[in-house]
């Protein structure tokens, strides 16, 4: 490269430490295209995942804008130039992409691309995305390609790294997803043998008040005061039930690793637009991690469920040796003391709940048409 090898060879590095950074596929392939465009010095990079129906099941781009990407229409299909990047076993070369006899045309809104580079990225004999360059900045030989063989090379040291990264992260989602699974199975079976049984008595108890109310109706009050006494022990059940299952996302990340994965999902997974930040945030207790997060969790369901919202923000502080988190958004709202009139808590109860269990506090702010914003605080341990 013209910048000389001791600056090539710094450049190749950071670029292999970007990507090792990153654990979420999304945010893999992204630092991917980025050091190969900046690695290369190219206006445009772009690297596809191909799906099983002649798509792609993600399409990453640099160096176009997102109004422009916007503009450009539906992901492409798997057809031209980027097909057969798909089937070959080496980079490819060319001096003007349009001349070349695969090529197929774009969209009106693409940006116009002459020379061109492209790697099959292949972890083993499978071939897992294909990488694309174009438009080398600086001066290109007469009738040539502006990408050198050094550029050839360095993307392939660059392809083979990022097969590794790209391996790795879809290994670690696939191994959130089996948690997530674990987690659920487990979850039934306490529910299931925590509280059959006591709905189980509750049911014949109650079939026995009804039996009893015509004849003795003195006994048939006492068995109903029974089924109090059983619901009450049912929902006791199911509370600690649902208390005990700590993520174990949790136990190995910790709170603020865990809601950014977490949000990062429902960010993907919804139109409203969610982020999160965190500032200072130390380790606290198991059982106040735990609290933060589950309320963070019944709070971001009710904004995202619910109340119509833009944009969900999500803040964990540092306050004193405790937290505070404030969940805000900008959705319909609601009246706080109508809601409990009617009977309705949207998980409020559930909410203060865990901020007292665990010695903290929670507030909540709304009005209707004017967002929700909840903050919980707890103490330090």
């Amino acid at each position: 490269m013209s910048h000389g090898p001791r600056t090539g060879l710094a450049a190749v590095s950071s670029a292999l430490l970007a990507m090792s950074r990153h654990l979420e596929v999304r945010d893999v392939l992204k630092t991917i295209v980025a050091s190969a465009r900046e690695l290369l010095d190219a206006q445009y990079a772009a690297l596809g995942v191909p799906d099983d129906h002649g798509g792609f099941a993600q399409f990453v781009v640099d160096g176009i804008g997102e109004e422009q990407w916007r503009a450009i229409g539906p992901l492409p299909r798997q057809h031209g130039i980027l097909a057969a990047m798909l089937h070959r076993d080496r980079a490819e070369r060319l001096a003007d992409v349009r001349r070349d006899p695969r090529f197929e045309g774009w969209p009106a809104a693409h940006p116009e691309m002459s020379d061109f580079l492209g790697l099959p990225v292949r972890d083993g004999d499978e071939v897992i995305g294909a990488l694309f360059l174009a438009n080398k900045n600086g001066p290109r030989p007469e009738g040539g390609c502006g990408f050198t063989e050094e550029d050839e090379e360095l993307l392939s040291i660059l392809g083979q790294h990022a097969a590794i990264a790209l391996t790795n992260a879809r290994l670690y989602e696939r191994s959130r997803e089996l948690t997530i699974a674990e987690e659920r199975s487990r979850l039934a079976h306490e529910l299931h043998d925590a509280v059959s049984q006591k709905l189980f008595s509750l049911r014949l108890t109650a079939q026995a008040a009804a039996a009893l109310v015509d004849r003795d109706p003195a006994r048939a009050k006492e068995e109903l005061h029974q089924v109090a006494v059983l619901a009450g022990e049912a929902a006791d059940e199911l509370r600690a039930a649902v208390v005990e299952l700590r993520p174990a996302a949790l136990d190995e990340d910790g709170l603020v690793a865990t809601l950014r994965t977490q949000i990062q999902v429902l960010d993907r997974a919804h139109s409203a637009r969610v982020t999160f930040e965190a500032h200072g945030v130390r380790a606290l207790p198991a059982s106040q991690e735990e609290a933060l997060l589950r309320v963070s969790q019944e709070a971001l369901h009710n904004a995202l469920r619910h109340s119509g919202a833009v944009h969900v923000d999500v803040t964990l502080g540092r306050s004193g040796c405790g937290a505070v988190l404030r969940v805000t958004d900008d959705g319909s709202g609601f009246d706080p003391t109508a809601v409990r009139r009617a009977g309705r808590h949207l998980g409020l109860v559930s909410m203060r709940d865990r901020a007292s269990g665990v010695g903290g506090s929670l507030t909540v702010e709304s009005e209707p048409g004017k967002g929700t914003a909840i903050e919980m605080e707890v103490p330090g341990g």
